[in-house]
């Protein structure tokens, strides 16, 4: 992506917006990464220990692996709004809901919807799924109404939600048989009861409740039954205190009782949790104080230990620190800025003391005396430590445990010394294995683990959230782009450098001497080897091998491989046994131990070979104990063996070869061997994965065959290729390039064409297994033998067909496979290449660039791999490196490893303060960030210049103490660029509750010259690319053992992406400084908030409820000139120009039009705004049409197109194009373009649908959220968008895509938007086609359009032509091609 320049056009033209409408399809590139909730259970089966992250409008699935890193292994959006979810754990006596729950945990979510949500993991899908859902009210975020807090009984037997004031709801586990997870349940108080009660006495929970929890009996007491009690800690209105109060619900009457309320003067009660299995016991934390309660007569509630938390901690390690400063910022829970409460953002009256456009301000900087637990954890129970112990932290950043222990005088709290001190935790988890997850709401979490009393750092849980700006762009000529992000508040305000794909560590680049590759391969000494020990190179018309260690050393000569061929195939046939497949024929060689420690003892390799007769080899593979080639003229396979006569002498001998009647393209052979097929698996009985190979041929087909020594070939299974475009021609380039066999949960083929096409076939189900009339569909390329063994072939010559006997069906006929999926991820060849042996490894698909393909995804799955377009890759797998991957680019070889715990390819430098805004200064390709709240005692606020590859800070230009930043903007100046500043001199509210600007604040607008000064001194800075020399090398790979070496020490320069390093080999040295040089200053009335260039000459800017044209006369950049000025009647937040249009935003009356008479020197009034709006960013695409964000998570397309040619006026109102609600704050919105290339695949040449995707990239917007999303807005045709709207009407019904958490998709896209107005089509849930199979996919578009179960559209009265899935397929891969 690339920020695109608007060139002057002329203003009077007809955009495509009033010709064609305006469509848009919006799709989330990165999910929000702030983490609200988090929580633990058995969730994809009874043995995991799964981690799920509740991030407001997604979820996520993860782990905590040995090494304490955090692995993502599912995210998906909820087309919705999380408010609490919770763990509903498997119990003994509900054996009965379903045989595939047993002993699985379910996830119970409380929603927007107004429903409480069950949700189960899907192994196959890959995917949350609802189990069910119960209504509780209307969705939307009414306070009264059930729908803001969980709790579930540590049993599993109640569960228990919330409103925010007044009412709360009890839920009863059903223990029989059927769907039904609830048998019972109770609202208290009753609606009834609610409307006609006023009493706020004892018996009352009218107020906000704060928290609650259920309180346990123990279930080895006998009793005829069990009435569950709920504590609650309760806020009356008026009162300056919480009280606790027991509910208790008689489940038989079907009655809740308050039973008892304990109130005690002192610090506020803010949590009330529950000890486990201590069957009365709970922890009510208070504001300074910790309350030991015992409740387990709920008649009589009472205080049995307090701990105090008014202390200064003992000294804790230097290490065991994370880097302090001032603390996180804590805005007021109404404020805007506060990402944990966003969910509250309509119920929420913003306070009169509060500035909702303030996140500099001095409520966040009073230190309280008291402590205050704002996150903990119980430890994981086990059979050998049943001592309760809690882990909590405090709003200081400290770590504490408490042990529960007891004594004759009762039970105590055992508290222990500080054992981290860090960032306060929003949320704490103690999982197996002594880690702890730390949750941090506005910074990266961290990883820590337990060890001899203390807790080390592991590994950090990224969050670039809140994104308060951002800039897309491209730096030092990389092939591929980047967002620069103003990430995190003060002190861990951070600039992030985000790109999209899976995110690689840069290792190794050499020089571009490698021309000719034709393939790459390593290969192990032993089959048992863990890690790599040759790397094979081969050239058009030469072969090396490099010995894969520190220094990357050429042993060909102490291989054995031939070294003046090109070479096919090689591999590993058994220990100490390679094989090199070469054009004329086929060599076995034994290293020495000059190559590998583990070779021969010979001064010279042993080698033997076995040529075909008077033939040339086209095609080979490697297998334990099996080598397979084939030939063209004639088509034959060759089947050899290895016989080993004596010592070192081995012989190379055919044991099987067949005439072919199709030319083979492609072989591969499963390396890892399996002992017994898998139960759910088709193959034969008597076979085994390691006998099994699989074949591509050029009818074209894939087949798969097995072959055993003594008994012969056999088909197993045809997968014929036959592809056609909605048109009805047969699409060209079907050829597999590549095949592999994969096995996860269950046996599939993968196959690269070509055409840049992926296939998976399946084995069929035993209802769809072929009848004998059926095999003339299941030809083979097998026609004819040449040997007494037994062969399954398809012998049109009359030759008898032998049976295949299978587990699951009486035919003697190969199974005809199932195409499940297709998918084109290029127009260049697709390679498969898996990331190791075993049969489960994912796979790297590489076309016009490299993918990621999940093997254990259902369908076919794939994520872009953040890498430079390659010809070749092989992984390699060292000591130095055990997850490395060769890629061959542009002549050089790039030795990488994919980042696999980095949940996000995000880069961190950090800055400290908070970053406010950001922009890439293309002359000097650096970075100008604004800071604020920044820790020094003469300033708090100052602009910088940072280096992109380095973060390091080159020069500063410092604000006044007491000035705090707001907008900056590159304005021209002449030919050259000045920074235009806007900042705050007044440290109260900018906006008065109305919505007008304070009068009596002040800002000061500042002009700033970045010039550079030639450096000579040792601190200068310059670019230098470390290159070898190859004029003198021997060998073409001398030059790569060398830098190899340099490159995988402990001192090379391309270390992580979260270092503040270069990669690549180039360092950043410095032959000239860039400084900022005061060049205007002058005070304004009222903060100024928002500047912006406008006509290449001149800038806006904002003061209040004012905003100026203002000018440089004679371009002197020391001088500026106010030409105009225009006044709105609220306070101006955003203002954006485009040609002669300018739109300005205030928080209130919306969007504004206005247009500059440069004659008259006057501003005109032009539109306005058709609804109150509260506008977070506004940018205008032309003349007629702006994208606006507002406060409340929604973004609208506003248009005067309708007025053009009108006598203008204000009344004249904006038309509303279409809107979509995010249900996330957009703060920061660009014009992009992609600089991609869409495939010229056959089927878009017979498609109907008219690809725009490509011409209107350039009005594509970027937006970035407080949640750290980044949402993409594509445009496309009216015809694309018809087509899309149309699947999407059938996927939000259709159970496989429905929203989880029971939305009604087409109420939570349409929200803050007036009925009727068209909807931006939502990429997220079009997404979900491209995952389903190709009979889902038929399903979903069999659903009927206008059912009651769906969506009426508002399409043609003609009847649409039916929609295919190839039309579907196609458009969702360019867009889902273009996003990554």
């Amino acid at each position: 992506m690339a920020v695109s320049e608007e060139e002057s056009s002329s203003a009077n033209s007809k955009s495509r917006s009033a010709s064609n409408g305006t469509y848009y399809l919006a799709k989330c590139v990165l999910r929000g990464s702030v983490v609200l909730q988090v929580v633990h259970g058995h969730i994809r089966s009874p043995s995991s220990n799964d981690i799920v992250f509740g991030k407001e409008t997604s979820i996520e699935l993860v782990i905590i692996d040995d090494d304490g890193v955090v692995q993502s292994i599912c995210e998906q959006p909820v087309f919705g709004t999380i408010k609490d979810l919770a763990v509903l754990p498997w119990n003994e006596r509900f054996h009965a809901r379903s045989p595939q729950m047993l002993g699985r945990d379910l996830l119970v979510v409380i929603s927007d919807s107004g429903k409480l949500s069950f949700l189960t993991f899907c192994n196959e899908m890959h995917r949350f799924f609802p189990w069910t859902h119960i209504q509780l009210s209307s969705p939307g975020n009414s306070r009264h109404q059930v729908g803001r807090m969980l709790a579930v009984d540590s049993s599993g037997c109640f569960i228990a939600a919330s409103a925010y004031d007044d009412q709360l709801a009890l839920f009863s586990v059903s223990t029989s048989a059927g769907s039904d997870v609830v048998d019972k349940r109770i609202v208290y108080p009753s609606e009834v009861e609610g409307e006609a009660s006023t009493d706020t006495g004892v018996n009352s929970i009218r107020g906000t409740i704060w928290s609650m929890c259920f309180i346990s009996k123990d279930f080895r007491q006998p009793s005829m039954e069990y009435n569950p009690v709920l504590a609650i800690l309760l806020n009356r209105r008026g009162s300056y205190l919480n009280e606790l109060l027991l509910l208790e619900w008689n489940v038989r009457e079907q009655t809740v009782h308050v039973i008892s309320q304990f109130a005690e003067e002192g610090p506020l009660a803010h949590d009330i949790i529950e000890v486990p299995h201590s069957y009365g016991f709970a922890f009510l934390f208070r504001v300074g104080d910790a309350l030991l309660m015992d409740l387990r007569d709920p008649h009589n509630p009472h205080c049995v230990h307090k701990t105090s938390l008014s202390f200064l901690s003992p000294a804790v390690e230097e290490q065991n620190f994370v880097e302090e400063s001032c603390r996180v910022n804590d805005v007021d829970e109404e404020g805007i800025f506060n990402v944990a409460a966003s969910a509250l953002l309509e119920l929420s009256d913003i306070h009169k003391d509060d500035d909702p456009m303030n996140i500099d301000g001095e409520c966040g900087s009073i230190k309280s005396t008291c402590n205050r637990v704002c996150s903990w954890s119980w430890e994981p129970l086990s059979d050998t430590n049943k001592i309760p112990q809690l882990i909590f932290c405090v709003d200081t950043g400290e770590i504490f445990m408490i042990e529960i222990s007891s004594d004759s005088s009762g039970p105590k709290a055992n508290l222990s010394d500080c054992l981290y001190k860090g960032i306060p935790s929003k949320a704490l988890l103690w999982v197996e294995g002594g880690f702890l997850a730390a949750l941090v709401e506005m910074g990266d979490g961290m990883v820590l683990k337990f060890d001899e009393g203390r807790l080390i750092y592991r590994s950090a849980i990224q969050n670039i959230a809140p994104i308060l700006d951002m800039s897309v762009g491209d730096y030092h000529d990389e092939k591929h782009d980047q967002m620069f992000a103003c990430s995190g508040v003060a002190p861990e305000g951070s600039l992030r450098i985000i790109r999209s794909g899976i995110s690689v560590e840069k290792l190794l680049k050499t020089a571009p001497i490698y021309q000719g590759i034709t393939g790459t391969w390593t290969v192990k000494m032993k089959i048992i080897d863990f890690y790599d020990s040759f790397l094979v190179l081969s050239f058009v018309e030469e072969t090396r091998v490099l010995s894969v260690g520190v220094s990357f050393t050429d042993v060909t000569d102490s291989v054995g491989f031939q070294p003046d061929v090109c070479t096919l195939a090689c591999g590993l046939v058994g220990d100490g046994l390679l094989v090199q497949i070469h054009q004329n024929g086929v060599r076995l060689c034994l290293p020495t131990t000059m190559a590998h420690p583990e070779g021969i003892l010979s001064s010279a390799p042993i080698s033997t070979s076995w040529v075909p007769d008077n033939t040339t080899i086209s095609l080979g593979a490697v297998g334990h104990n099996m080598i397979i080639v084939a030939t063209s003229n004639p088509c034959i396979l060759f089947i050899l063996g290895v016989k080993c006569l004596s010592g070192y002498n081995y012989e190379l001998y055919q044991m099987q070869h067949v005439k072919l009647q199709n030319e083979l393209s492609c072989i591969s052979i499963p390396q890892k061997l399996l002992t017994s097929p898998t139960s759910s698996l088709t193959l034969p009985v008597d076979d085994r994965i390691s006998n099994t190979f699989v074949l591509g041929t050029h009818k074209p087909s894939v087949e798969v065959l097995s072959f055993v020594p003594g008994k012969g070939i056999k088909v197993l299974a045809v997968g014929t290729i036959s592809l056609t475009n909605t048109m009805g021609t047969t699409i060209s380039g079907c050829v597999p390039q590549d095949v592999r066999l994969v096995l996860v949960d269950r046996l599939y083929i993968l196959s690269g064409l070509r055409n840049g096409m992926l296939l998976r076939f399946e084995w069929p189900t035993l209802s769809s297994l072929e009848l004998p009339n059926q095999r003339h569909y299941l030809g083979s390329c097998l026609v004819d033998t040449f040997s007494q063994s037994n062969i399954i072939s398809q012998n049109y010559n009359g030759a008898p067909i032998c049976a295949s006997y299978f587990s699951q069906t009486k035919d003697n006929f190969p199974v005809h496979l199932q195409l499940i999926a297709i998918r084109r991820i290029g127009i260049t060849p697709a390679f498969l290449v898996p990331l190791s042996d075993s049969l489960e490894a994912d796979i790297i698909a590489l076309s016009d660039r490299p993918w990621l393909l999940q093997a254990a995804r259902h369908s076919l799955s794939y994520t872009s791999i953040s890498f430079q377009p390659s010809t070749h890759l092989t992984p390699v797998c060292s000591i130095e490196c055990p997850k490395g991957i060769l890629f061959v680019a542009e002549n050089s070889l790039h030795l990488v490893e994919m980042v696999h715990s980095k949940r996000l390819n995000v880069q961190k430098f950090h800055l400290g303060g908070t970053p406010r805004k950001v922009l890439f200064h293309s002359e000097s390709r650096l970075l100008l960030v604004m800071r604020t709240e920044l820790s020094n005692d003469s300033y708090s606020s100052d602009i910088c210049c940072v280096d992109p590859l380095s973060g390091s800070v080159l020069s500063s230009f410092k604000l006044d103490p007491g000035e705090t930043g707001k907008c900056m903007e590159l304005v021209k100046v002449g030919n050259e660029h000045a920074l235009v500043i806007g900042t705050s001199l007044s440290a109260g509210p900018a906006i008065m509750p109305s919505g007008e600007a304070e009068s009596s604040t002040r800002g000061r607008l500042i002009v700033l010259c970045l010039e550079h000064r030639q450096n000579s001194d040792s601190g200068s800075m310059s670019f230098c690319s470390k290159t070898g020399s190859s004029s003198q090398r021997t060998s073409p790979f001398r030059e790569i053992v060398g830098y190899a070496a340099e490159q995988l020490s402990s001192s090379s320069l391309c270390s992580s992406p979260d270092d503040n390093n270069s990669c690549d080999g180039i360092k950043l040295e410095e032959t000239e400084a860039w400084n900022l040089r005061l060049a205007y200053s002058t005070i304004w009335p009222g903060m100024v908030l928002a500047v912006c260039p406008y006509l290449d000459r001149y800038f806006l800017a904002s003061a209040g409820n004012a905003f100026y044209v203002c000018g440089f006369p004679n371009d002197n950049s020391q001088r500026v000139r106010r030409l105009a000025v225009g006044r709105t009647r609220f306070m101006i937040m955003t203002l954006a120009a485009h040609i002669t249009r300018i739109a300005v935003g205030d928080c209130r009356d919306g969007v504004l039009f206005y247009s500059y008479h440069e004659d008259a020197r006057k501003l005109e009034q032009l539109y306005c705004d058709p609804a109150q709006r509260l506008v977070a960013e506004c940018v205008l695409m032309d003349v007629e049409t702006a994208i606006v964000s507002d406060r409340k998570g929604s973004i609208a397309v506003l248009s005067c197109a309708n007025h053009l040619g009108d006598n203008a006026s204000p009344e004249c109102n904006l038309a509303l194009n279409c809107s979509y609600y995010m249900g996330e704050i957009a703060m920061s919105i660009r014009k992009g373009s992609f600089s991609y290339k869409l495939p010229a695949d056959d089927l878009s040449k017979g498609c109907h649908i008219s690809s725009t995707i490509l011409e209107t990239s350039q009005s594509s917007i970027v937006a970035s959220t407080l949640l750290g999303s980044i949402i993409i807005f594509i445009p496309i045709s009216r015809e694309e968008y018809e087509l899309l709207e149309a699947v999407q009407a059938r996927l939000v019904v259709h159970p496989l895509t429905a929203p989880i958490l029971g939305n009604d998709h087409n109420e939570f896209r349409s929200r803050e938007s007036p009925a009727g107005v068209p909807k931006i089509l939502d990429g997220d849930m079009l997404a979900q086609f491209l995952e389903l199979t190709s009979m889902q996919q038929e399903a979903v578009l069999a659903l009927p359009l206008g059912s009651p179960t769906t969506v009426m559209l508002n399409m043609k009265p003609s009847s649409p032509s039916p929609i295919t899935v190839n039309q579907v397929v196609r458009l969702l891969e360019r867009v889902h091609y273009a996003l990554n």
